[in-house]
């Protein structure tokens, strides 16, 4: 099926993933754009404002892009489930000075509102939702602005639902993805279907172009999801070593080390299903993780900065999809091109 995102100057089928937490750039967005392909600027963690400067940065390049934001889908989190979580990885935050027994969850929206309301005053090519379907008055408000309407979806239930809602593409995402599952049910682990056939499962259930999302990470990875009926495709992990990628140090030496062979899916740094490198955090705290998200997110977010400060990659979120082995230190550009050379 053809893609909408020709329009958007998008001739290779090939989009840079929002990566939040800092991977996602303006520069990486705008060199995916130069590549033929469609950058998307991470909304998730920003404050309008930011999101508002990383926005005129990339316009300023003249190129196309998109922004996504991470949809309010809240977890509650049990109060005696926070503060025996709290206690229990005191131990590392003891090591940076933290103490994680003094924070109270918090449950906000992530500047839902507020990000919603720049994007309807200064509309963006294209925005793409996780996490949840937003509400149909939003998505028919962005697409009268002139948004292209992505909605992320794990699952033909869900991909029906963003029908109904109004979205005018879909972002498949398989359980081979890094980060945070989209998941509009996050209380449960997504089933590990392989993204063709999860493509495959969709695309009956719904007629929408469909951009495919999760392990793709080679030339025959791309192809294979194009050819199982793929509109585009969108690729996050490969690029974390990119030049243009705000990636840590700790994060990228822990992508490029032969020992770290293993991917997880993890509720220890958020409360939400995030698939990532085994790391000291992970084996220790896996089992032992309540949900709630985005309480054990703000939880864990001082360790975490502490611990990329030091080159601590042991107590940071390594979130990485299956194909993490094929993360390379080169240019953006490089990368994408060589992804789509076998379309």
């Amino acid at each position: 099926m053809a893609s909408p995102l020709t329009a958007l100057g998008a001739s290779a089928p090939i989009l840079a993933a929002p990566m939040a937490g800092g991977p996602s750039t303006p520069a990486l967005v705008t060199a995916a754009a130069r590549a033929n392909g469609l950058g998307f600027l991470a909304g998730g963690y920003k404050t309008a404002d930011v999101l508002a400067g990383q926005i005129a940065t990339v316009r300023s390049d003249g190129v196309g892009f998109g922004v996504n934001l991470f949809a309010p889908n809240p977890v509650p989190v049990d109060p005696d489930a926070f503060r025996r979580y709290a206690r229990t990885i005191a131990p590392e935050a003891q090591a940076y000075d933290i103490d994680p027994l003094a924070a109270e969850p918090v449950e906000d929206d992530d500047h839902w509102s507020d990000k919603i309301d720049l994007l309807l005053s200064d509309p963006v090519p294209v925005v793409s939702f996780t996490f949840a379907i937003p509400e149909t008055a939003v998505i028919a408000a962005l697409r009268a602005a002139g948004t292209l309407v992505i909605q992320t979806v794990t699952s033909p239930a869900e991909a029906r639902s963003a029908v109904e809602a109004g979205a005018d593409m879909l972002a498949v995402q398989a359980s081979a993805a890094g980060g945070h599952s989209g998941t509009v049910t996050p209380q449960h682990i997504p089933a590990s279907i392989p993204l063709t056939d999860l493509l495959g499962q969709v695309s009956q259930a719904v007629s929408l172009p469909l951009v495919a999302a999760g392990g793709l990470a080679t030339p025959a990875a791309v192809t294979g999801a194009v050819r199982a009926g793929a509109a585009a495709v969108m690729v996050g992990t490969v690029l974390l070593r990119a030049d243009e990628a705000g990636t840590s140090r700790p994060y990228r030496a822990a992508l490029a080390d032969p020992e770290r062979r293993e991917t997880v899916v993890t509720r220890a740094f958020t409360g939400r299903p995030a698939r990532a490198l085994r790391n000291h955090f992970t084996d220790r705290y896996t089992d032992l993780a309540p949900a709630g998200y985005p309480a054990l997110h703000h939880l864990t977010s001082p360790i975490r900065k502490a611990a990329a400060a030091a080159d601590d990659s042991e107590r940071i979120n390594l979130w990485a999809g299956t194909g993490h082995r094929n993360a390379t230190a080169e240019p953006a550009a490089q990368i994408l091109r060589r992804l789509s050379s076998q379309l």
